[in-house]
């Protein structure tokens, strides 16, 4: 599915002008109708024999697992998922004629649970893999506090370098990292948050393939906003770019078009500027540093949101200059004369003209 919807953004840009915008509707539609034809075939192909089974077998991996937060959730996704592969049974079980404006309604109107499978199926598959039972060998409470005493004393010096975090299936979350001392590095794992007291050591390693087979398996992480789909995203609005904008205000001549390209940077609604989009990715970035629910996330959080609130402050502040601009009601002086980069190429039937003679080696040594 990854590899489909790669293929059909690279069409569909075929399809749009600069800005974003389709001018190419037929080419379009084209594009989406191939994409919801191969979404289907790959799915006959490859998931339609096997998706009750392996559905089965993840809701009897999930009834063995513990408690957790995330358990209801991801029986919610198998439901959805299994309502899902019955409403494509169904659709294939009653096609329309092939090549038809049937099927490629019906194909249309499959996609959202094609891309339903596509993005949340690792989630039944990984619970299947869950039934390894993997789990470390428990440290003694001597061993645990000796290792945890070390590790503690590492990260107040600064020789604790975390190297990769994951969640088992119980929710709690897993850290590995390199124990230095004296030039000398141990792989561990950490059970619980790094940036707050509480956390323990839970096991060491000669290396991290070591840890990979002993420690318990991650989960698959979970999402920022629950209803995003990377092959269900809405048309991206049309949008100019700094580029663009500094060259407006390059090949201007008055003040009215450096104050325009100042006011395109800045306008806000549905075609906002860069500026603004900076502010959302800022804002956006900073709820998803906070959604780790990690000590270190919270802080970063807070930075972003910080500076998500100094570009509001510059945008209002780029708008008042760019007001101001324009109400110069001025243009550049004519003493900026352009300066012409193709000069004019003497005729067939002219002599050239004759180089200035060069100069001698002795007048340029003296």
């Amino acid at each position: 599915m990854a590899v489909i919807d790669c293929e059909t953004e690279a069409a569909l840009d075929t399809t749009r002008d600069r800005y974003g915008r389709t001018v190419h509707a037929g080419a379009a539609a084209a594009a989406r109708a191939g994409r919801d034809k191969a979404a289907v075939e790959a799915y006959v192909t490859h998931l339609a024999p096997h998706a009750e089974t392996l559905l089965d077998a993840a809701r009897l991996a999930l009834d063995r697992l513990p408690p957790a937060r995330h358990l209801a959730g991801w029986r919610a996704v198998l439901d959805g998922l299994a309502a899902s592969a019955a409403v494509i049974r169904h659709a294939l079980d009653h096609s329309a004629g092939p090549g038809s404006p049937a099927e490629r309604a019906q194909h249309a109107s499959l996609w959202p649970h094609l891309t339903a499978w596509a993005d949340h199926g690792s989630i039944a598959s990984d619970l299947v893999d869950q039934r390894d039972g993997r789990h470390i060998d428990s440290l003694t409470g001597e061993e645990q506090h000796r290792w945890t005493e070390r590790a503690l004393a590492a990260q107040g010096r600064g020789e604790l370098d975390l190297i990769e975090s994951w969640y088992a299936a119980d929710g709690h979350p897993i850290t590995l990292a390199y124990l230095v001392e004296n030039d000398d590095s141990t792989v561990i794992a950490l059970r619980g948050d790094p940036g707050i007291p509480g956390w323990q050591v839970i096991g060491h390693f000669p290396h991290e393939y070591e840890a990979s087979k002993a420690l318990p398996a991650p989960v698959p992480p979970g999402v920022l906003r629950p209803d995003v789909s990377r092959f269900s995203r809405p048309p991206s609005a049309p949008e100019l770019s700094l580029q663009d904008l500094i060259r407006d205000v390059v090949e201007g001549h008055s003040a009215g078009d450096a104050s325009n390209a100042l006011l395109g940077a800045v306008q806000r609604g549905y075609t906002c500027g860069p500026t603004v989009r900076l502010q959302e990715l800022l804002e956006t970035s900073a709820q998803f540093a906070s959604a780790l629910e990690t000590a270190q996330g919270r802080q970063v959080g807070a930075r972003l949101s910080a500076l998500g609130r100094q570009i509001e402050f510059l945008t209002r502040e780029v708008e008042e200059a760019a007001e101001d601009l324009g109400a110069t009601v001025a243009v550049l002086p004519p003493h900026r004369t352009p300066v012409l980069r193709a000069r004019p190429r003497p005729a067939v039937d002219t002599t050239p003209l004759t180089p200035p003679p060069r100069a001698s080696t002795a007048a340029r040594h003296h």
